[in-house]
């Protein structure tokens, strides 16, 4: 019996020695899903106690063509994506392993999706199409995750939308046209319809777009100006840059995506021209960059999210070698380390992360 104890208080060390990177036999029901540019959809189970990315079985899923973009259905029961060169979104059923399955037909679209957000309920999809200069709402079905255009969809914003963001209440959506400079307009949203509440200037070509959890704040990367801009958002959903703003030109070279961490704590900014992800903290908005930004190990990151339980950030690469990048975050900081790299197999174009 003393034996035994002393074997398992081994293994517990061991567990506790490695957690960074080793769940020791626990499980998890966190998912990762990347868009592949050879029509396909990698499906990874993601381990929370070490951030290791793990293929489901059957990935990559087939899909339209051209996908640029995929979400997730908040009950994770339905998967999305949008097919840009065929003009149409696919759903996908989610299974207990987290393998997607296709269901047919494919939903047609008024030109072609590029990006795509579900409101908080999973009530409403929003697809944004660069081609029609268009918004299309859906509403989605909870028992089969069908989509249904909503009335009056698809609804015109007269411009090209390069980046979309919907806000954390779903009451506002926001999109960044392409210029030097460029533009964000701003809309809201009530039961799937949209209506214009005002536009701003912006930097040059607004890719990047992210919103604070209290919907309070929003965060614009404007790729061409090297630089990311601050605005506050009203109670009607129109913006106002906020003093200070715009910052970081000296530090980041083509910002094209953001993520507010789950902390709500700090601003990652992935530049596709320097390689690195830069890191501000947050203070009533305004930004100010951590003094060990920007962090490397990555090559041409274009889109960044966090896993859920925040402990983990997932960097997709758009190189033409293709990868996902891992790193550990320390919330309390905003110190990101360890990057792991994974071969999706292909080129990414779109990543996100569920629990």
């Amino acid at each position: 019996m003393l034996a035994m104890l002393k074997k398992a208080a081994v293994w517990i060390l061991l567990c506790v020695s490695i957690a960074s990177w080793s769940g020791c036999g626990s499980t998890s029901s966190h998912y990762v899903y990347a868009t592949l540019s050879a029509n396909e959809v990698a499906a990874y189970r993601e381990d929370p106690n070490s951030g290791i990315l793990t293929p489901i079985s059957g990935s990559p899923f087939a899909t339209g063509t051209a996908p640029q973009a995929v979400v997730v259905h908040p009950s994770r029961k339905f998967a999305y994506v949008a097919n840009a060169g065929e003009n149409d979104i696919s759903l996908f059923t989610v299974g207990s392993s987290g393998a997607l399955t296709e269901v047919l037909p494919r939903t047609n679209t008024t030109g072609s999706p590029n990006f795509m957000a579900i409101d908080p309920p999973g009530s409403f999809l929003y697809v944004a199409s660069s081609s029609s200069n268009s918004i299309s709402s859906f509403s989605i079905s909870s028992s089969s995750g069908a989509l249904t255009l909503v009335s009056g969809s698809p609804f015109p914003i007269g411009v090209s939308p390069i980046s979309l963001k919907l806000a954390p209440s779903g009451n506002f959506l926001f999109i960044g046209s392409a210029g030097s400079p460029g533009s964000i307009s701003s809309f809201s949203v009530s039961a799937g319809a949209i209506k214009v509440a005002g536009s701003s200037p912006a930097g040059g070509n607004p890719f990047g777009l992210a919103v604070d959890s209290g919907g309070s704040f929003l965060y614009v990367a404007n790729t061409l100006d090297n630089s990311i801009s601050t605005f506050s958002i009203g109670a009607t959903g129109a913006l106002t840059e906020i003093a200070g703003s715009p910052v970081g030109e000296t530090l980041t070279a083509a910002p094209v995506a953001l993520l507010v961490d789950p902390s709500g704590k700090h601003l990652f900014v992935a530049n596709e021209g320097s390689n690195n992800i830069a890191a501000y903290t947050i203070s009533s908005g305004a930004l100010t960059v951590l003094t060990n930004s920007p962090f490397g190990g990555v090559t041409s990151p274009n889109s960044i999210v966090a896993d859920p339980s925040g402990k983990y950030l997932l960097v997709e690469s758009g190189a033409s070698s293709g990868a996902i990048t891992v790193f550990r975050l320390d919330p309390s900081t905003g110190t990101l380390s360890a990057p792991a790299s994974y071969s999706p197999g292909g080129t990414p174009t779109s990543i996100t992360a569920v629990p």
